[in-house]
């Protein structure tokens, strides 16, 4: 085995003709490039990594104190010099040494160290659409002289805050409150809280990071539903299956005893009528477990509002299983959803974002019989382009004997149902009428 550096190893091969087992040894021609370019990429990697860690720990600190505004005045006095000299233009050098005054000016707004404590509190981290999220920013001076006037950036998601502070004696604590909008469903980043000092031009500004960026978890909008409104499962204890058990909740028959069965289930009566002893025979049941399949593919929605309504009917409903402490499965084109607490099936749903593509509703109902064929109740949540043609080629994806349901949102439309095949489709045209719906599955 050949030893050395990479490269060594590189020039053995290129002058080895045979390998030790007879085999060619020697590179073809068209193999030179791609061993060389990855041993040249080994070589190089730790050069790389030391130049990238030196440029990111020292240069680009102070490099991007400068704004767009600042290089462009410097490369102004540069030029503006340039020409000076070459032409003999004084004016152009009394415009440059003006420019480079300008940018030493700059340089004194900058100058200094702020000592702040800073504290940063969501009173709440997860809220509902609509809900209000309120937070709160506290600021100390924790220096042991006055700090001048200064301001604070909040970013929150894509727009920026600013609070303005005020001159704070050493110890001295200023506090902001401010509201967060959540008319849509996101996660919206807040954070980190920085302190920004810049000259009044804006050809430097220096910011220092005071605190770390937290989520705020805005949830899709949910109603509640009542006990009833899932009725479309009839026995809370299970579904009744065709295997027969000695010991289960669903009574089936009484049968002849044999040496082995439990003598709790002797029907004492009938034995006494019968003179023989009769043993009770039971119908093996499944506990209710809820599988939704939430279609995210844009294209089966006629608008924004119809899949935000579908991802808050799925929410509801899984939502109201977990409350019910029933077995939930959720998936959707992008694979399943958690669903061991709300909390995590609703930071799931807030996570969602639908785009068009080529798998559809039919494709989800299908992937949603091989992931979970132990479900007795199966949803499918879809929007008002999918057509019957595709409801029915969704219910045959159903296995039998697991009762399919479909909730078809259509902004605007009457509650409604309707049976395709063994499929019940239930027209949904605004979240608060979700437990009405419901009710009419179980009707």
């Amino acid at each position: 085995m050949s030893s050395g550096t990479p490269l060594i190893r590189l020039a053995e091969r290129l002058k080895q003709p045979f390998a030790r087992n007879g085999g060619p040894g020697r590179l073809h021609p068209s193999a030179v490039w791609t061993e060389a370019s990855s041993t040249a990429a080994m070589v190089l990697a730790p050069a790389w990594r030391a130049v990238r860690g030196a440029w990111l720990k020292h240069a680009w600190p102070v490099l991007s104190v400068v704004s767009i505004l600042g290089w462009s005045v410097l490369a102004a006095a540069i030029l503006l010099w340039a020409t000076g000299q070459a032409f003999g233009w004084q004016e152009a050098k009394a415009a440059a040494i003006a420019a480079f005054v300008i940018f030493l000016v700059a340089v004194g707004f900058i100058l200094g160290r702020s000592a702040y404590g800073v504290v940063l509190d969501l009173a709440r981290t997860r809220v509902a659409v609509g809900d209000s999220a309120v937070g709160s920013i506290a600021v100390s001076n924790t220096s042991a002289r006055p700090l001048l006037p200064a301001a604070l950036e909040l970013p929150v998601g894509k727009a920026t805050a600013v609070f303005h502070l005020p001159r704070m004696k050493p110890g001295q604590v200023h506090e902001d409150l401010f509201t967060i909008p959540t008319a849509r469903r996101a996660v919206i980043v807040v954070g980190p809280v920085r302190s920004v000092r810049a000259d009044p031009l804006h050809l430097l500004r220096r910011q220092v990071l005071w605190t770390e960026p937290e989520d705020l978890f805005v949830h899709p909008r949910t109603v509640a539903l009542a006990g009833s409104a899932a009725g479309f499962i009839r026995d809370l204890e299970g579904m009744p299956t065709t295997d027969l058990s000695s010991a289960d909740v669903s009574f089936h028959a009484l049968r002849d005893y044999v040496p082995g069965d439990d003598r709790r289930h002797i029907h004492w009566k009938t034995t006494a009528r019968t003179s023989k002893l009769m043993v009770r025979q039971f119908e093996e049941t499944r506990r209710a477990h809820l599988a939704i399949a939430l279609s995210i593919n844009t294209d089966e929605y006629a608008s924004e509002t119809e899949f935000e309504m579908a991802v808050s009917a799925a929410a509801s409903i899984g939502r109201q299983a977990i409350r019910e402490q029933r077995e939930l499965d959720i998936i959707t084109q992008h694979g399943p959803l958690r669903c061991e607490t709300g909390r995590n099936m609703l930071d799931d749903m807030t996570r969602i974002v639908g785009a068009p593509m080529r798998r559809t509703a039919v494709d989800l109902a299908r992937t949603l019989a091989d992931t979970v064929p132990n479900a007795s109740v199966s949803f499918f949540v879809v929007g008002s382009n999918v057509t019957a043609t595709q409801l029915r080629s969704a219910a045959v994806s159903v296995p039998p004997g697991v009762r399919s349901l479909a909730v078809r949102v259509e902004a605007g439309a009457a509650p409604a149902r309707a049976n395709i095949a063994d499929l019940t489709v239930l027209t949904l045209g605004d979240l608060a009428d979700l437990a009405i719906v419901l009710r009419k599955a179980a009707a």
